[in-house]
């Protein structure tokens, strides 16, 4: 992986981590100005909605998050997308996201989340 592949990837596994989670200074640090996600449940939020909605979350509901199989590209020279899954509670998500630099400082600037079975065998062929 690139340095700035290794960035995004700390700075993703930063915005798991309850502790900075449940702190809007610190994850705020970490979002662009202009982040968008569109989560695991089909909902958009923006940067101001989830900041206030992890800042209120009970330490992901006391799960653990499991992440795995991790990759990242750098796609241009001040991108950066990742690409993983996650398990928390049973529940399991495949995951992108793209990281900017702005500033010097990488910033999730797009999240997207979609959950699928925990085996992934209900996925269509090619989609």
């Amino acid at each position: 992986m690139t340095s700035a592949v290794d960035e995004a990837v700390r700075g993703e596994l930063a915005l798991l981590d309850p502790a900075v989670r449940a702190d809007p200074a610190r994850a705020g640090v970490l979002l662009h100005p202009a982040f968008t996600e569109v989560g695991a449940s089909g909902r958009s939020w923006t940067r101001a909605e989830i900041l206030e909605a992890m800042a209120g979350e009970l330490s992901l509901a006391g799960e653990q998050v499991e992440v795995g199989d991790m990759t990242g590209e750098q796609v241009a020279t001040d991108v950066v997308q990742l690409r993983f899954t996650t398990v928390v509670a049973g529940r399991v998500a495949r995951r992108s996201s793209l990281w900017r630099r702005t500033d010097g400082r990488w910033q999730l600037w797009f999240h997207q989340g979609t959950l699928v079975s925990p085996t992934g065998a209900d996925a269509p062929a090619g989609d």
